[in-house]
């Protein structure tokens, strides 16, 4: 009796079910988005420390700190109006086990009228005040952060953040960390990378010569020419110019391949860097910042160092020019740098 009731009540109701073909699409869609959405987040990051690199080419990276970044949201994120000042360190090593310093040091600096991009190298040699450490090198400041027994590059990266922070008095707005091994790996994927040189290289590490002009350069070789410092003339300041230069092929290459705005050829990308990758955004949501940096790319980045003189002074390094870098630093930090360096000509990297 009470089963013939019931198969009476669901055959009175019968006619209120929805349609299940509707309700399965619509499941069906919610798991896509989530998948989707997952994947985002996933490879948001890397994303973003791809089109840095692609922007500013220096050494590459390690794993990915995803947790630490605001993502992908369902609604579009609010654009940055200001300036920006994204941190880039190179390190010595072919990945994180082997981190001990960061080489190369590079600030990108994106103004906020977006006109073009600058490149401003910090020397390694630069002697600075490290926090809990006194007076050392600018490169010693990520071997402190990394720690022990076991090294951590985001530490290495926020040591070094506060230090540069500290010397030009400029907010860190995001920022990367790069290792040999993924600049090698990156350099492949877009096809080779072609750099200018002004004068002929021999290298001190493997039988190459780069001669002077502009050549294509592969993952191995750009490596080798990213490490050269010996037999020339001005050495860490050399190698600091010569990975401005790569940097301006870096992102020649990839706007000629139209990478940055083909989700097919940035995901293959993506894929053949992997994993040797750390970036910082700093809280600012990651599709603002890539909307800002693509603004800048439309013109050639201009290339330019931190003025410094050398000092045979122990710990035996470079100093902050008295004469140009106040100048510079104050130019830096009102964002008026197009300014500071039309009337320092000399003082930027000729990059063609």
């Amino acid at each position: 009796m009470i089963e013939d009731d019931l198969r009476a009540a669901f055959a009175r109701h019968e006619t209120l079910t929805p349609p299940i073909g509707p309700v399965r699409a619509a499941i069906e869609r919610s798991v896509v988005r989530r998948r989707r959405r997952r994947f985002r987040l996933r490879l948001g990051g890397t994303a973003l420390a791809l089109v840095l690199a692609a922007l500013v080419g220096v050494p590459a990276f390690t794993p990915n700190r995803v947790e630490k970044v605001p993502l992908l949201s369902e609604s579009a994120p609010p654009t940055p109006t200001g300036a920006l000042n994204v941190l880039l360190l190179g390190l010595d090593a072919a990945g994180p086990a082997d981190a001990r310093r960061a080489d190369s040091i590079l600030l990108l600096h994106v103004p906020a009228d977006r006109s073009r991009l600058y490149v401003v190298s910090l020397p390694r040699d630069l002697v600075v005040s490290i926090p809990g450490h006194g007076k050392n090198k600018l490169n010693s400041s990520f071997f402190y952060g990394l720690g022990t027994p076991t090294a951590d590059l985001a530490r290495g990266y926020d040591l070094t953040r506060r230090v540069v922070t500290q010397v030009t008095g400029v907010r860190i707005d995001a920022g990367a960390v790069l290792t040999y091994r993924a600049v090698r790996k990156l350099t492949d994927a877009v096809g080779g990378v072609p750099v200018c040189l002004p004068t002929r290289i021999r290298s001190h590490h493997t039988p190459r010569v780069y001669p002077a002009g502009c050549q294509q350069l592969d993952g191995a070789a750009a490596v080798d020419l990213l490490r050269q410092r010996h037999g020339m003339p001005d050495a860490t300041l050399d190698r600091d110019r010569n990975a401005q230069r790569y940097a301006a092929g870096l992102l020649r290459r990839v706007d000629e391949r139209g990478m940055l705005t083909n989700p097919v050829l940035l995901a293959k990308l993506l894929t053949q860097v992997g994993s040797d990758v750390v970036t910082d955004t700093g809280g600012t949501p990651l599709p603002a910042l890539l909307s800002v940096a693509a603004q800048g790319t439309d013109t050639v980045p201009v290339a330019v160092g931190l003025p410094v003189r050398y000092t045979n002074e122990p710990p035996y390094g470079f100093q902050l020019d008295p004469r140009l870098a106040p100048g510079f630093l104050t130019a830096l930090r009102d964002d008026r740098l197009g300014g500071w360096t039309t009337a320092h000509p000399d003082l930027v990297t000729k990059l063609g």
